[in-house]
């Protein structure tokens, strides 16, 4: 792909994510024009708003991969590995702040599932460790997980990435740390 197309096709994917996930029923026109290309542009490389919408989707669960991979969530020490999730989670929400439940192709919504049970593995690793107390509900610690980075991301824009971590990680183990 030339520089500029891959540009372009950045560009159109990023105000894609801003201004879908503000309202899924923007136009490829307002999303072409937000993004500084010809709306013929976009309709080349995606037929339909789902076609975008479904592509951005994939670009966000291609940086949450990466993420999660960086983190090190079976190997790292486990406060390490949960900063580290936490700081480019952030990152990735909001640099992609689509929601990624609302994906509807089944390809990338199994694997947003193995991701996460990635992140349930991870959490029930932190609870054999002592870092967060047995007893919890199933998934509780991993959707307070996601709740927490989502409000880092979206409702504390103002924080740094690296202090939206630290907000993350002590207010989970604050919460859910041994007794």
């Amino acid at each position: 792909m030339r520089a500029d197309a891959a540009r372009n096709l950045d560009a159109v994917l990023r105000t894609g994510a801003r201004l879908l996930a503000r309202d899924p029923g923007t136009s490829i026109a307002a999303i072409a024009a937000a993004a500084g290309v010809d709306r013929r542009t976009v309709y080349r490389r995606f037929e339909t708003r789902e076609a975008l919408m479904a592509a951005v989707h994939r670009a966000k669960l291609d940086a949450c991969e990466k993420v999660v991979a960086e983190a090190r969530l079976t190997e790292a020490p486990v406060m390490v590995a949960l900063h580290q999730y936490a700081e480019g989670i952030i990152a990735v929400s909001r640099r992609w702040p689509l929601d990624v439940r609302q994906i509807q192709d089944e390809a990338t919504a199994a694997r947003l599932h193995r991701m996460t049970g990635q992140l349930d593995a991870f959490m029930d690793r932190a609870e054999r460790e002592g870092v967060i107390r047995p007893g919890l509900p199933d998934r509780w610690a991993r959707c307070l997980l996601i709740h927490l980075t989502n409000i880092a991301s979206h409702e504390m824009p103002e924080l740094a990435t690296a202090q939206g971590a630290d907000m993350v990680t002590r207010s989970l183990i604050a919460g859910l740390g041994p007794a």
